[in-house]
């Protein structure tokens, strides 16, 4: 596509993360400083707001401001887990998207997120380009589940390792140290359908006695019989079972563990919401070998947690969204900026591009040969791939002894279009 000139829209889509906020920066940054980008506007809430028409300028805010988004964690321009139908079925939703760009001469989208916010970006773009509406849509890698193809790993992934690792090293602790009384612990981690998180938890084991002892992962089908033979041999060797388990563990007939006969509930992408495989594996600890047990969920934090993320992690963030913007004003649309790997030691990356359609439609998990034969520890090929992805740390400013984040001070453009119903 040729080189165009006009407004830029910036928006933020799905579950946070600790350096979204970092892409959206580099976004930003490198967008302000392009002759052929004239306004740097922010969309509320993702699609959401471009469909609301609530937009703001962000070229009117600090510059203090927007370099303090590497070090805030969550979504700042704010997110949404609204998804556009096909565009046969809704064409209405994606011509409002096109209808409220024209109004405010938006060139350059980029969306930020993962496969589902790729779906909505390429359809964007493949709808301007049915109607005549000269426009670049560039899409920007989000999902601390590590889950996207076409790219080695995804911002937001080595943070959230690094968070679960450090959460094992110390809850392992208070294991190792009441072992006489709570000798079994169950700590669950995000992953619906791959297992790149609670795997992280393999990082925390420096010794033999460490935790975590056993893990378990999506890709690797659940026995109950051979979980409770896992917990009865480490038990009977170190006095105490530490385990990792993703919420998306499944059985030989790709139930969810934590599934019962209740019907789980949906999420607005129609994902299943999941949650409790922790107190499935302790009520099985429990009556199966009578050994006492408590479980862990961490919930948000481990997505959100800024106060040690992986600087190496950010610092990918940042430039995932710098170079969507640098590979726009060069004229490319339609794709995802994506990291390619070039050496483990030194570690070693640089960017590349995947097709908008190819990461909505793909899905990565992890390879079952990183985990090992028995299916309840990861390999050390696995280690060998994340632990570059913790390395560093993100020197977050302080007030009062606590962590000082950013706010946008949002000044609104006015609305132009009229009001729409979002459905």
């Amino acid at each position: 596509m040729s080189k165009v000139k006009g407004n830029c829209l910036v928006a933020q889509s799905g579950g946070p993360t600790a350096v979204i906020n970092a892409s959206a920066c580099g976004v930003i940054q490198q967008a302000l400083k392009s002759d052929l980008i004239e306004r740097v506007c922010g969309a509320y809430n993702g699609i959401l707001g471009v469909l609301r028409e609530e937009l703001f300028d962000i070229g009117a805010e600090e510059a203090e401001t927007i370099e303090m988004l590497k070090t805030t964690p969550s979504s700042a321009l704010g997110s949404c887990r609204h998804k556009l139908k096909k565009l046969e079925d809704n064409r209405a939703d994606y011509e409002r998207v096109l209808e409220v760009f024209k109004a405010h001469n938006i060139r350059y989208f980029f969306y930020a997120g993962g496969n589902d916010s790729m779906d909505t970006a390429s359809k964007i773009k493949d709808l301007s380009a049915q109607l005549g509406y000269e426009m670049i849509v560039m899409g920007v890698p989000k999902t601390v589940d590590n889950d996207l193809a076409f790219t080695d790993h995804c911002p937001g992934y080595g943070s959230v390792a690094k968070f679960i690792a450090t959460s094992v090293m110390e809850a392992g602790r208070d294991t190792e140290s009441l072992y006489t009384f709570d000798t079994c612990a169950v700590l669950e981690t995000m992953g619906r359908n791959a297992g790149w998180i609670a795997a992280a938890a393999a990082l925390a084991r420096r010794y033999e006695e460490d935790s975590p002892h056993l893990v378990y992962v999506p890709e690797v089908s659940f026995s109950k019989e051979k979980f409770v033979e896992d917990v009865k041999r480490v038990h009977a060797d170190y006095g105490r079972c530490f385990i990792a388990a993703s919420e998306g563990m499944r059985w030989d007939d790709g139930s969810y563990v934590a599934h019962d006969t209740s019907v789980l509930a949906k999420d607005s992408f129609g994902h299943t919401q999941l949650g409790g495989v922790a107190q499935v594996l302790k009520k099985i600890i429990e009556d199966e070998l009578g050994l006492k047990t408590r479980w862990m969920m961490q919930g948000l934090t481990q997505r959100n947690s800024m106060h040690f993320a992986s600087r190496t992690d950010r610092d990918e963030a940042w430039l995932c969204g710098a170079e969507a913007v640098r590979q726009a004003v060069s004229g490319t649309s339609g794709y995802m900026v994506s990291l390619e790997r070039v050496s483990n030691s030194p570690y070693q990356v640089q960017t590349g591009l995947a097709k908008l359609e190819d990461v909505a439609n793909g899905e990565k998990k992890l390879p079952r040969a990183w985990m090992n034969e028995e299916g309840n520890f990861p390999t050390a090929e696995f280690l060998d791939y994340a632990r570059p992805l913790i390395e560093g740390e993100v020197e977050v400013p302080i007030a009062g002894g606590l962590p000082l984040f950013m706010r946008f001070k949002k000044s609104w453009l006015p609305k132009k279009c009229k009001e729409y119903q979002v459905g």
